[in-house]
């Protein structure tokens, strides 16, 4: 088959999953070209990576704006590409914001756009849909409720189940690495810490974190916390702050720093504290119970607010056995009140009406609305995430019974859920959507 995909991933998570996906793709096809915007997985994968697209991953108007001329310059690019000939079809994964304009150029020259890890309309933006029939030939779902959405509004749709179940089952756990955690910790309690996969992600959150461990060492002092860092940058941030703190207070804290070991990490940890991401699905998949947080702008929030359609911000929350209401929302002014949105199909209250009253509360960790995964939206303050974070991984760390139902939780999300073979479900499915003859003369859908 002389075939040419070009792939377009923005996010380092779909690095990872377009990366387990080409390696799919020449497995059956070892003559398929691939080439595209992405970053270092898919290069090792066989891809030609024309960008490293994952350098220049964003979340937020406010963080697009300043990136808006290069993104366009990227797109432009992309049609060159397009425009020179060759192409067979065009793989989108994640990265909506950019790549809706991937998916207009390449119509443009009638190449078929196939979307792999699709933006999740269903949960917000759901009025983006429309672009997405107009552009979009095949989604491949990898979520139940993906597949019920797309399907729904008339887009040829293909449950494939989610890649970063792949990764789990696939992995290795490295040796040295296991040896090296266990080492560190000896008899002692390891926490698993991960900041974030973006390193806007890892700057607002990482120092909550880290006066969270500080707390939660000064009151269990035989506990270790391993951090997971995803790139160099994030892992000399992390420690660089970690020392920083240590000469102001005079404490260094029982930190071990790891740089690409978060498998490892979270195989090892008893529980985990993590910034909200897909890798939520990982720490699923190995039952790994974590307290989850993310730290956003107030006008992010306040965006979040009017167009977010669920409840929970962490994918397996999700899922419909981990439906729980939300557990804390931390507004930059507690007496604020807000307006609730009208319901959510199927009854999933949005984002906008979990702060509740005019004064919202925290559920304790362990009540009986908890989420399986229990997690905040920190704004503003940063205190109240802070506490919440001891809170939630103290009661973990010091409760055997909280910490043995919430890895019962997992147990039965794992089995239900956390299927291997997304990758290859998905490489085949390509393969048969290419086209066997000119690009040119395949037939599209209407839009």
């Amino acid at each position: 088959m002389n075939k040419t995909i070009f792939f377009s991933v923005g996010e380092p998570s779909g690095d990872q999953h377009a990366a387990r996906l080409i390696r799919a793709l020449k497995a059956r096809e070892p003559e398929l070209q691939v080439r595209g915007f992405g970053g270092q997985e898919m290069h090792r994968a066989g891809c030609t990576v024309d960008l490293d697209l994952t350098e220049h991953a964003v979340v937020g108007i406010l963080e697009v704006l300043p990136k808006l001329r290069e993104f366009f310059r990227f797109a432009d690019q992309a049609e060159a590409i397009f425009a020179a000939g060759g192409v067979d079809a065009v793989v989108l994964v994640d990265f909506p914001g950019f790549n809706w304009h991937i998916a207009k150029r390449a119509k443009k020259y009638g190449i078929p756009v196939i979307y792999f890890c699709p933006p999740q309309l269903w949960a917000w933006g759901a009025w983006r849909v429309k672009k997405m029939k107009a552009t979009v030939d095949h989604v491949l779902a990898v979520l139940p409720i993906e597949e019920q959405f797309f399907s729904g509004h008339g887009i040829p749709t293909s449950f494939v189940g989610h890649p970063f179940f792949d990764a789990v089952s696939e992995s290795t756990l490295d040796t040295a690495r296991m040896q090296s955690l266990r080492s560190a910790a000896s008899e002692s309690q390891t926490v698993a810490v991960l900041p974030g996969s973006r390193t806007h992600e890892v700057h607002r959150n990482w120092p909550v974190m880290l006066d969270a461990i500080a707390e939660l060492s000064a009151a269990n002092p035989q506990a270790r916390f391993a951090i997971a860092a995803y790139r160099e940058k994030h892992f000399e941030f992390c420690q660089a702050t970690a020392k920083a703190a240590a000469t102001e207070t005079g404490k260094p804290l029982p930190i071990d720093f790891y740089l690409g070991a978060t498998s490892e990490v979270v195989e090892h940890a008893a529980c985990a504290m993590m910034v909200s991401g897909s890798v939520s699905l990982e720490l699923m998949a190995r039952q790994t119970p974590a307290a989850v947080i993310y730290r956003v702008g107030r006008f992010l929030y306040a965006f979040g607010k009017c167009v977010v359609k669920v409840d929970s911000m962490t994918l397996p929350n999700l899922m419909p056995e981990a439906s729980r209401p939300v557990d804390s929302v931390d507004l930059p002014n507690s007496t604020r009140s807000c307006q609730p949105d009208a319901p959510a199909r199927g009854g999933a209250r949005p984002l906008a009406d979990a702060c509740g009253p005019k004064q919202p509360g925290r559920l304790a960790p362990g009540s009986s609305n908890e989420r399986v995964f229990p997690e905040i939206v920190s704004v503003g303050n940063p205190a109240k995430a802070r506490d919440f974070l001891v809170a939630t991984v103290g009661r973990m760390m010091n409760d055997a019974d909280y910490l043995a139902t919430k890895r019962q939780q997992l147990a039965g999300l794992q089995d239900r859920y956390a299927k291997p073979g997304a990758s290859d479900r998905a490489a085949s499915k390509i393969l048969e959507l290419l086209p066997q003859g000119r690009v040119a003369d395949l037939p599209r859908r209407a839009a």
